[in-house]
């Protein structure tokens, strides 16, 4: 049973890790502490070759890394100045294992749970589909939920994706955001998206839930615990009412 959870900031994002502590302890029968950045508060020499090993190349190719010097001293830079970091794609997998390896060993037992957000976008590979997917969260330990991926991994709209590319033709950028939610229908989060905060609460407590439980996510949409793989269906699981299903209620509900 989880009796204790480290909750890691990511400063570079909108997302305020304090209020989610707050709701999460609220429901919980654990203690709640945050900490700062994890890749500051648990850093070991080997990261920056880590994330390099990490790195997916190709979508369509299950092989990751490239362990040249050059990449591997963006990455030294990128722990450095996080701000530098973007447009990469991660092995989830892969950055778990690293992470994990850094935590130190008087608190890796399973009764600790590390939740660390990231300001880094990370996949897994699909064997069904022969492709890499953008995800929002990682479980395991430590679990790992990204920022980035609350806005890339889920599908938003397809008249989201033809109004950004009708904006970029002519404009050569992208639409705005007052752009965006004008002219496509339909709820959908987007970068630096005010709700990113209140969205990320039910990630945050899945990850919780399988350590102390055994039990991934629910398979109940409209559930915190659900894992979405639509920008509407993650908008009803995490901004709207009710926040559980009725198996969860009677756990979490306040």
């Amino acid at each position: 049973m989880v009796d204790r959870v480290s909750l890691y900031a990511a400063p570079t994002t909108v997302a305020e890790v304090e209020p989610i502590a707050e709701w999460l302890d609220s429901r919980i029968d654990a203690d709640v502490a945050v900490r700062d950045r994890f890749l500051d508060v648990h850093r070991t020499e080997d990261l920056p070759e880590r994330f390099a090993e990490a790195r997916v190349a190709d979508p369509h190719d299950p092989a990751t890394g490239n362990t040249m010097l050059g990449i591997v001293r963006y990455e030294e830079r990128a722990l450095e100045d996080p701000e530098r970091e973007g447009g990469v794609l991660y092995d989830g997998t892969q950055v778990q294992s690293a992470l994990n390896a850094a935590v130190p060993a008087a608190e890796s037992g399973l009764e600790h749970a590390h939740v660390a957000l990231l300001d880094r976008a990370i996949g897994t590979w699909g064997d069904h589909d022969g492709r890499w997917h953008k995800r929002v969260a990682v479980l395991g330990q430590p679990a790992i939920v990204s920022v980035p991926g609350l806005y890339e991994a889920p599908a938003k709209p397809e008249a989201y994706y033809k109004e950004k590319q009708r904006h970029a033709l002519l404009s050569g950028d992208s639409p705005p955001r007052e752009v965006l939610e004008n002219q496509v229908e339909g709820d959908f989060l987007i970068e630096d998206d005010p709700r990113t905060t209140e969205a990320l609460c039910g990630y945050v407590l899945a990850a919780f839930h399988l350590l102390d439980t055994g039990e991934a996510f629910c398979d109940a949409e409209g559930c915190r615990l659900f894992d979405a793989h639509y920008q509407a269906d993650l908008v009803d699981a995490q901004l709207r009412e009710p926040e559980f299903c009725d198996a969860h209620a009677e756990r979490y509900g306040r």
